[in-house]
């Protein structure tokens, strides 16, 4: 009711505009009925009566909606006089400008008759930035309706709200909420301390502080002379007799402010260092040789300890690289005031500490305070960060010595299939050739899972049944675990299909079978579990979540020696190996990690030293209808028909690997292509600036000196939209994906490919 009765709508607006001149309107059109009724007869004295009679109704209309206006306005502002007027927090009501038109009795009784003064004059001494934070407020309520924001008081804390009435008028509303952490309890301690706004002025000081220095002042460097402040140090603060010298601890809270509270070196009124246990801050007084001679409540939790007496600062932490003792002595000396990261040894969780040592100059003596602050999360953060950049940073180097490697394999088994296609099997040379190109393949499978773990490589997914797979590798299998070990497979009877490469996934189940032997030297049992598993929530486990969704579990466990608690979660790394210097290279398990997580899985391990090892593989359910996928074997050695359909068409290719495109260029020309080559994008761009120049096909590298393939190809399909793409590249398809996607008529062949995979490519894409 009270927004509705005060917004005006369009007909009531456009009088309140015109109403100031309502009286004006009014003599215009008797003024204009005058002059007619002296020419009653003529046309003109028609008009001037018409329009007489229209101002002067006009006038009457403005007059009657501005003054029904005003009367709801007055009406709602009465109803809302009456509501707040018992209301125990003040409340005002402002106009557009911010001048008060009522106040209620609370605002009466705390800050005296206002009416007519501006809320800014009103609150001005309360709090600090008034200005800023009415106009905020007030903007808000402008576009939303209303908005209310907590502010720090000198004695506590105040919630102000504003509410919008109409288009131009605001109810405010000061309520005073409870105090958090200020005033009386920190008062009660005697210690003294101030609280600082985001942009490090201060908003409160409490009694202590003001006893301390003798005044009261809203900026720091008035209070602090030794600017900036810092934690665990001694400052100097501005007393009303002298210089106070107290040591800082600093808190951030939730809302972006600072706790600063001063610890005076003989601080007024505190009980010793008993009066420290209210602080949120563990503290300990530590003498000359380490021991501890004094400590807080916080830093007794922090340390897990009950009690310090008669115990030593090395007792309690370890891990600082150098003996307690040496560095106390630095500390006490002036030399070192770099915080230590160290281990808080009686915790039975790891429980990582800051500790900041800071020297008190005594009359007798020199003693030292030391700052404790938790830092379990940030060291397991750091932990983390170094771990992905080193992954990050292995699998960059894996990338490239795998491109590069690819784009030389290309080139050996491609000349090796050129000759070929020139000896049969009753040449003495043929055998050669054969073994050439099989250990071509080979060191092509080696730069693929030098590719997996760092998730790069090429994968070629399929639908298929798991329990097949492992059918059909149950023999190769039963060979790798020799005659010590059983090789045991359990099945569910309605394992869901899934949707994976498989040779990668028969890669992975390898190696995990390969280790489950190897940590069996007296022999045992390995046990391949299938089952399906439907998770109803999120499930996390060690870092990572597991998104609910019906999967495939496939567990690989065995009966060895297990892998330690300090090394479990090491194991994918590339490189680690619980094996003996020679006898693993620390790959095989990185390797399975990264073809089960570019396949969209999860892998986790469980293991007992003495009792064996679980691998678990989720992986998720395929939930379409597997199809019959009958994949082709390949012979060891591609044959390669002399007899080859032949093509037509002109391509022009783009390598800047001068064997590759040697290779590529004959290849094709054998098959009846006429083959443009060219080194770069730009010279390829060149090449296509003649207009008479007709072109089927871009081959072209992906990854090359200045303009890469991607680019140079969008550039000119701008002018030859019909022509068809295809790219090669010793990187994996996923390193360039999103910008194929945005070539039409675009596919992808990697690297090493041989002769026949080549020009049946070509082919397909020029059908």
């Amino acid at each position: 009711m009270t927004s509705g009765a005060l917004t005006a709508g369009k007909f009531t607006k456009l009088a309140l505009r015109l109403s100031p001149n309502a009286l004006k309107i009014a003599v215009g059109g008797a003024a204009c009925c005058a002059a007619a009724l002296l020419a009653p007869q003529t046309q003109m004295g028609l008009i001037g009566f018409s329009v007489g009679a229209v101002l002067l109704w006009s006038s009457a209309i403005i007059s009657v909606a501005a003054r029904r206006h005003s009367a709801s306005r007055k009406r709602v502002h009465g109803l809302i006089s009456e509501f707040v007027s018992h209301d125990a927090a003040p409340s005002f009501t402002t106009d557009i400008d911010g001048v008060i038109g009522y106040e209620n009795a609370a605002a009466v009784e705390r800050f005296g008759g206002r009416g007519g003064q501006t809320l800014l004059a009103a609150l001005e001494n309360l709090f600090a930035a008034p200005s800023a934070t009415l106009a905020r407020l007030q903007s808000r309520a402008l576009a939303k309706g209303a908005a209310r924001e907590d502010v720090v008081m000198r004695q506590g804390h105040m919630r102000l709200s504003v509410h919008l009435l109409g288009e131009d008028g605001f109810l405010w509303r000061l309520e005073d909420i409870a105090d958090r952490g200020h005033g009386a309890h920190v008062d009660a301690i005697s210690l003294p301390m101030l609280t600082l706004s985001k942009s490090g002025s201060v908003l409160w000081v409490n009694d202590a502080l003001r006893r301390l220095i003798g005044h009261r002042d809203r900026q720091l460097d008035r209070i602090v002379n030794d600017l900036p402040l810092r934690v665990g140090d001694i400052h100097m603060l501005a007393g009303t007799e002298g210089r106070i010298y107290a040591r800082t601890a600093i808190f951030d809270t939730e809302n972006g402010q600072r706790d600063v509270y001063f610890l005076p070196e003989k601080a007024p009124n505190v009980n010793d260092w008993d009066a420290f246990d209210a602080l949120p801050v563990a503290l300990l007084r530590v003498g000359l040789d380490g021991s501890i001679t004094q400590s807080n409540r916080p830093a007794r939790e922090i340390l897990s300890v009950t009690d310090t007496d008669e115990l030593n600062l090395g007792d309690v932490v370890e891990g600082l690289g150098r003996s307690v003792v040496d560095w106390v002595s630095e500390v006490a000396l002036g030399r070192a005031r770099k915080p230590e990261f160290v281990r808080a040894s009686k915790s039975q969780n790891d429980t990582f500490l800051q500790v900041s040592l800071n020297r008190i100059e005594g009359k007798d003596s020199v003693e030292l305070i030391a700052v404790l602050s938790d830092a379990t999360e940030l060291k397991s953060l750091e932990a983390q960060f170094v771990q992905s950049q080193k992954m990050q940073a292995i699998g960059q180097l894996a990338g490239g010595v795998a491109h590069d490697f690819n784009n030389l394999l290309t080139a050996i088994s491609g000349h090796c299939d050129l000759l070929l296609l020139r000896h049969d099997r009753a040449d003495t040379d043929y055998g050669d050739l054969v073994q050439i190109h099989q250990n071509a393949n080979r060191a092509a499978s080696l730069v693929g899972q030098l590719l997996a773990f760092s998730r790069k490589q090429t994968l070629k997914p399929e639908v298929i049944d798991l329990r097949d797979t492992l059918a059909d590798l149950t023999h190769l299998l039963n060979r790798l675990v020799g005659e010590k070990v059983t090789l045991t497979l359990a099945h569910d009877v309605g394992l869901l299909p899934i949707r994976v490469d498989k040779r990668q996934l028969e890669q992975v189940i390898m190696n995990l079978v390969v280790n489950a032997r190897d940590a069996m030297a007296a022999g045992g049992e390995i046990k391949i579990e299938t089952r399906n598993e439907i998770l109803t929530s999120v499930m996390v486990r060690d870092r990572a979540s597991v998104p609910e969704g019906e999967y495939v579990l496939v567990k690989v466990t065995d009966q060895g020696v297990g892998i330690p608690p300090e090394r479990l979660q090491k194991i994918f790394e590339p490189f680690f190996t619980t094996k003996r210097t020679g006898e693993g290279t620390g790959l095989g398990l990185s390797t399975a990690y990264g073809i089960i997580k570019q396949t969209g899985g999860f892998i986790f391990v469980d293991s007992v030293s003495g009792t064996g090892t679980s691998f678990s593989i989720y992986l998720p359910a395929h939930t379409a209808l597997a199809e019959a996928i009958v994949e082709t074997k390949k012979p060891a050695v591609e044959v390669i028909e002399n007899q080859a359909s032949r093509g037509s068409g002109v391509i022009l290719l783009v390598e800047d690997e001068a064997p590759v495109r040697a290779f590529a260029s004959r290849a094709l020309r054998m098959r009846g292509y006429t083959v443009i080559e060219a080194d770069c994008g730009e010279d390829a761009l060149e090449t296509l600036e003649n207009p008479e120049l007709e072109v089927d096909l871009f081959v072209s590298d992906v990854i090359m000196p200045g303009m890469d393939g991607p680019t140079w190809v969008s550039e000119a399909l701008k002018r030859r939209p019909n022509v068809k793409v295809m790219f090669v590249s010793g990187y994996a398809e996923d390193h360039f994906s999103e910008q194929q996607a945005r070539i039409p008529n675009s596919v992808f062949l990697p690297k090493p490919f041989s002769l026949s995979e080549l020009t049946a490519t070509v082919q397909t894409q020029l059908q």
